[in-house]
């Protein structure tokens, strides 16, 4: 009845253009810079299609096994489905306690090969040998493949407890679809903490124009689960508000060893500050990052772009502290057949001195996304008690007009 649940769950989440339940940053009316897409997000770039499998069930103490269970699966498609081709591609680790598997052939070779999970550390394994027997299922011939599967450690989550399941990767798989998709507290992001508050999977998109006329589009994903002081267009934002701090809706002694000492919540807020400082997150810190963009990049000026999304995370008060795992993926969709077996490979190449729209547009689109990671996500308890508050919209928005940043 569990896995039933979950998937039933799951799928109420991925209905193709499901309104968002909280407001995105442009809908509070936050002047982020740049020019976003028509959906402002990753999808569009044309043919990336997006897709989740959420699990929630239960409540109260961690039962190691059986929950409380707060986790999932996100899944993107580079290329329209049944398209195999392969992408060029990079990788850049701001810092390393995390795991992205199948980077070694990438930085190797340049091509990313199939599409890209995310989920919950402990569930890694899982979700990648799902990965290997869909794509022989969907008609993809190799003789072997390297999954992509990247994770952030979701602490509201039993964790330990291994609940995501090849169905459930295979699942977010098959309902990959380009368009919009939610964000917040779904798929791998759903028992995620991002800087103090409800963190998840947040999106963004830059739209530009070539000298020529040419439009080109840059769209990044996240996966927000790291810690530090926020910041949105230079406001404290964690400052600002002190009264919803994580706390924990049950007694003492917690279960797991590192949530003990967790204040207890009062009335309808939270714990007040002081709060966890970025570095002393206890190695729970994470977030993943994909950059997508149709301009025709090759390998290592799409690693010159994921150094860029640095710029961003910082921009929002991310330390990149030892216990986080900062790990960046950027692809291009354009060079179509650039890894056929030929003699020889026609390439276009985006000129290195025309980059710097696209630096900025990831740093802007970065930023973004994970607030909008942030605002889309809401309350949520999860295991021990511990519960963690959405960003609330309104006000963001007093703080901003506080400090001048918007009207």
């Amino acid at each position: 009845m569990r896995l039933a649940i979950g998937l039933v769950f799951a799928a109420l989440l991925v209905i193709p253009g499901t309104a968002q339940q909280r407001p995105r940053g442009r809908d509070l009316g936050i002047p982020f810079p740049g020019q976003p897409g028509p959906l402002n997000a990753i999808t569009d770039v044309a043919g990336i299609e997006v897709g989740h499998v959420t699990l929630i069930e239960g409540e109260g103490r961690l039962i190691p096994g059986k929950g409380p269970i707060r986790t999932g699966v996100t899944a993107l498609l580079p290329r329209p489905r049944g398209n195999w081709d392969p992408v060029f591609a990079a990788t850049f680790n701001l810092n390393g306690n995390g795991d992205m598997t199948g980077i070694n052939w990438i930085k190797e070779s340049g091509f990313l090969e199939g599409p890209i999970l995310l989920t919950g550390t402990h569930s890694v394994g899982t979700v990648r040998d799902a990965a290997i027997q869909w794509q022989l299922k969907n008609g993809r011939e190799f003789v072997f493949t390297y999954p992509i599967v990247a994770e952030t450690f979701d602490g509201l989550n039993d964790a330990n407890g291994e609940h995501v399941k090849a169905v459930h990767a295979s699942q977010a798989l098959d309902r990959a679809k380009p368009g919009a998709f939610e964000e917040g507290a779904v798929g791998g992001g759903t028992g995620m903490v991002c800087n103090g508050f409800k963190g998840g999977i947040g999106t963004s998109s830059r739209r530009l124009t070539t000298p020529e006329g040419r439009p080109v589009t840059l769209g990044v994903l996240v996966q927000c689960n790291y810690g530090g002081d926020l910041r949105i267009l230079g406001v404290p934002i964690r400052s600002e508000i002190t009264d919803l701090g994580q706390c924990t809706v049950l007694s003492e002694p917690l279960s797991r060893p590192w949530t003990r000492g967790t204040p207890p919540c009062a009335g309808s807020g939270g714990a007040k500050g002081p709060y966890v400082a970025a570095e002393d997150d206890g190695g729970r810190g994470s977030i993943i990052v994909i950059v997508a963009t149709d301009a025709p990049l090759l390998p290592h000026q799409l690693e010159r772009l994921t150094k860029r999304v640095s710029m961003g995370l910082g921009r929002l008060g991310s330390w990149a502290g030892n216990g986080s795992g900062d790990l960046f993926l950027a692809f291009s969709t354009a060079n179509a057949g650039a890894a056929r077996p030929d003699p020889s490979v026609p390439l276009t190449m985006f000129p290195n001195d025309r980059m710097n729209p696209l630096f900025q547009a990831t740093i802007d689109a970065t930023e973004e996304a994970v607030v909008n990671a942030m605002l889309a996500a809401q309350t949520m308890t999860g295991a021990d008690g511990i519960r963690v508050f959405g960003l609330p919209g309104d006000r963001v928005v007093a703080a901003l007009r506080k400090y001048n940043r918007m009207k």
